[in-house]
């Protein structure tokens, strides 16, 4: 994939691209703590099947920098979506197939649903990724808010000197414990190492674990996005929910979304796949995708 720039009102985002640039639009979304790096595989499959992939560095990732030193490092869920408006616009992409997992798949879940007219279809890992920060303080089964440890962990200033000193010990930790049946987990990572040395990573990621638990205020530029996504809009694009059959963060989650999408829907479970379902399993993912460019 080729490495490219594009400005939008907050950021200068890198990407990559593969294909033709004619081709029908795709946007692939990494998350926490990946990058743009887990969809290498996936991304060639769908250019050479006649897309056009673009694949970007979320915020406080890779090469993506903010504009205004004084912006706040935001990485609530609307910042995350408004960040791929951004993207499409600055592009002149009026309307993609949008992929996701983990805080990717947030990103394209949102936009999705409430912005159907950008979307041709939907691929999501896990079904619903939307946060619903009004039930931010129930509690989760006790075998999945254990994994949870890190999100805890990260709302201390010891979480967070932490990440700073540790990132790429701490991130390895994670990559290996979410995707335990993935052998190639510790082979793939230094190749996503570098992308967690932004500048801007450790405030990003910080805000983010805290804003969706209410322990820190949210940018007042995403306010309205975010009484929007309170509302948990349904999603009616067509969709293909990916679900892992052995992620180990959290629990199995996607059938209890069903009545979010109320599209076109195909659900898909991955045995034996763990959290990084596009680098797992770039096949089935690429699949999902070209589903919905049919």
């Amino acid at each position: 994939m080729a490495s490219k720039r594009v400005t939008t009102p907050v950021l200068e985002i890198e990407y990559e691209h593969a294909g033709e640039a004619g081709a029908p639009p795709v946007i692939l979304l990494h998350g926490f703590p990946y990058d743009v790096r887990a969809y290498d595989e996936a991304a060639a499959i769908l250019a050479a099947g006649g897309a056009s992939v673009y694949v970007p560095y979320l915020r406080g990732f890779g090469g993506t920098r903010f504009l205004d030193d004084a912006a706040p490092r935001s990485g609530q869920q609307a910042a995350l979506a408004q960040d791929l408006l951004d993207f499409m616009d600055a592009l002149g992409l009026e309307k993609a197939v949008v992929a996701g997992y983990d805080w990717g798949g947030r990103a394209a879940c949102i936009v999705a649903a409430l912005r159907p007219e950008r979307v041709r279809g939907l691929v999501s890992v896990d079904g619903y990724n939307v946060q619903n920060l009004a039930y931010a303080g129930e509690p989760a089964p006790p075998d999945w808010e254990r994994t949870y440890w890190y999100q805890y962990y990260f709302h201390s200033e010891r979480g967070r000197r932490g990440l700073a000193e540790n990132r790429e010990e701490l991130c390895a930790l994670l990559w290996r414990t979410w995707s335990p049946t993935w052998a190639g987990a510790d082979a793939a990572f230094p190749a996503s190492a570098p992308s967690l040395h932004n500048p801007d990573f450790v405030d990003v990621v910080i805000h983010s674990y805290r804003h969706r638990f209410g322990l820190a205020e949210g940018d007042p530029r995403y306010q309205a996005l975010e009484d929007l996504i309170a509302k948990e809009p349904v999603i009616t694009v067509p969709t293909v929910v990916l679900e892992s059959g052995d992620d180990g963060v959290g629990g199995p989650s996607a059938e209890d979304d069903r009545e979010y999408f109320t599209g076109p829907y195909d659900h898909r479970v991955l045995p034996g796949v763990g959290h990084n379902v596009p680098q797992e399993a770039p096949e089935a993912f690429a699949a999902a995708v070209a589903s919905l460019l049919e």
